[in-house]
């Protein structure tokens, strides 16, 4: 364990510094800053010696954290990370992205802040790749199987890493014309700079991964064919499918999907020309929807420099300490207060778009209205209406589902009633040798979810092409256990 004594000694939770909101504003740079290495070492010391460590129960992985705590404790860098890789292929990743449910389900946090588990474990992972101790390995033996992989965010990478470390040969298909997807236009820089996706791309690559970008399967290549060239297909194409607002106005000029903004925003940081480009630059803004994708339009708009911000929530404000109907271990909902909602806007609850209105064709303002609550349900109060000046409005509302793109005409593969792709309990779809892992599977989830399930899809895989596997399945697609694997 970590120190005996420290959440004894050390009460005070003291997380990674950010950089002053008017230098980070001014570029895209990641916005926290280098911990110091002694505050970081008195922090991990204060996890625990727990009997039952519940944090491996909060984390999909099953992240060993006590283990990994201890070892930054000690300074034993490069068996930390020996550690952290052993269930998160990715640590870099979860590190900046996941809202951290361990550390919600952390045993000190029953009457103390809980121990920054997600600081230590980017931390950790940093320090490895600074001090090259992250290094590819390849397969000792090639198995003779081939399996394609559709899409490369989180849970398409997790699948095809553990599938080429036991010796099959595995090809990632892109649309985009670099790997990443969401990672990468997704996610602004702000929050994690591309360089991590970058040097990840590039281990996996020397094991052997290979990657074919701006190939949109569907169309450029079917799933049909896919699935005669490789002896199985993974689809990890994510829940993409934005949800809309159909709402009178709906049509008027200025109103956007939340990706339809971000996606160019990251081209460009990357430094790429984007003809017809949104930019927020000296305008209004109002931005639907409270969540992480909500915050990333919330730091691209205080970036390109918004006039004004507004995020519109039609629930209540979250509590700032746990509801008693979400009690520890749960993960429970809190306000949160992100780095873009210190750079500024306003935030509102209890807000219910009722109309987009403008004029010629153009936006000019969101007539909102109170929420009430009549039998459960989420209505306008009437009388409450007013409007808020708009020159644009990103719909960040989340996702219905993964894009159809053939699967169903050209595999037969179905769809679940929530717009998923439906599978059995060993992430197989109807269609023998075609599995689904990550978002287009389970809807959108957390980046830790998702990686969980592509390891847990490539045991999957690997027992359906070889009989057994080693690999571990730390997560299943349904309730049905997967001991078995």
């Amino acid at each position: 364990m970590a120190d005996p004594r420290g959440f004894l000694k050390v009460r005070q939770r003291e997380t990674q510094p950010r950089r002053p909101v008017p230098v980070r504003i001014m570029d895209w740079k990641e916005v926290y800053e280098a911990q110091d290495k002694d505050v970081l070492k008195s922090q991990a010391g204060r996890c625990m010696d727990c009997g039952v460590p519940f944090c491996h129960q909060g984390c999909p992985l099953g992240n060993l954290i006590p283990e990994w705590n201890d070892l930054m404790w000690r300074g034993k860098g490069e068996e930390a990370i020996e550690r952290l890789h052993a269930t998160n292929n990715f640590p870099e990743f979860t590190g900046r992205l996941c809202p951290a449910p361990c550390e919600a389900s952390c045993v000190l946090g029953i009457n103390q802040p809980a121990v920054t588990i997600k600081q230590v474990e980017v931390s950790i992972v940093d320090d490895a790749f600074e001090n090259g101790w992250v290094q590819p390995l390849p397969p000792a033996r090639l198995s003779g199987k081939t399996v394609a992989v559709v899409g490369s965010g989180p849970a398409g990478l997790a699948v095809a890493q553990q599938l080429t470390r036991v010796g099959h040969t595995v090809a990632v298909y892109e649309r985009d014309d670099k790997i990443g997807g969401l990672l990468r236009y997704g996610i602004p820089d702000f929050k994690m700079e591309k360089e991590q996706v970058d040097r990840r791309v590039e281990q996996m690559k020397a094991e052997g991964t290979r990657f074919r970008t701006g190939v949109a399967v569907g169309s450029d290549v079917t799933w049909e064919q896919l699935r005669r060239r490789y002896d199985s297909v993974v689809i990890a194409t994510g829940a993409t499918v934005p949800r809309d607002l159909p709402i009178p106005g709906r049509g008027l000029e200025g109103i956007h999907y939340a990706m339809d903004y971000l996606v160019p925003a990251n081209r460009v940081v990357a430094g790429e020309i984007v003809e017809d480009q949104i930019n927020a630059k000296g305008k209004h803004v109002v931005i639907l929807g409270g969540g992480d994708t909500g915050a990333d339009c919330l730091g691209t708009a205080h970036r390109h420099g918004a006039a004004s911000v507004t995020t519109l929530a039609i629930g209540k404000q979250p509590p700032l300490e746990r509801a008693s109907h979400q009690p520890w271990p749960t993960f429970p909902t809190l306000f949160e207060v992100a780095s873009a909602h210190e750079e500024g806007g306003e935030r509102t609850y209890l807000a219910s778009t009722v109309e987009f209105v403008g004029e010629n064709g153009k936006l000019t303002g969101v007539k909102v209205a109170e929420t009430e609550f009549v039998d459960g349900k989420r209505l306008p109060k009437a009388g409450t209406e007013h409007i808020i000046p708009a020159d644009l409005v990103f719909l960040s509302l989340g996702f219905t589902g993964a894009e159809p793109a053939g699967i169903t005409e050209q595999v037969s593969a179905e769809f679940d009633g929530r717009g998923n792709v439906a599978r059995d309990g060993y992430y197989m779809t109807n269609t023998e040798g075609v599995f689904v892992a990550g978002d287009a599977g389970r809807g959108q989830s957390l980046i830790v979810w998702a990686i969980a399930e592509g390891r847990a899809c490539a045991a999957a895989v690997d027992k359906y092409l070889m009989g057994s596997t080693i690999l571990p399945a730390p997560v299943a697609p349904t309730d049905r256990a997967m001991a078995v694997l």
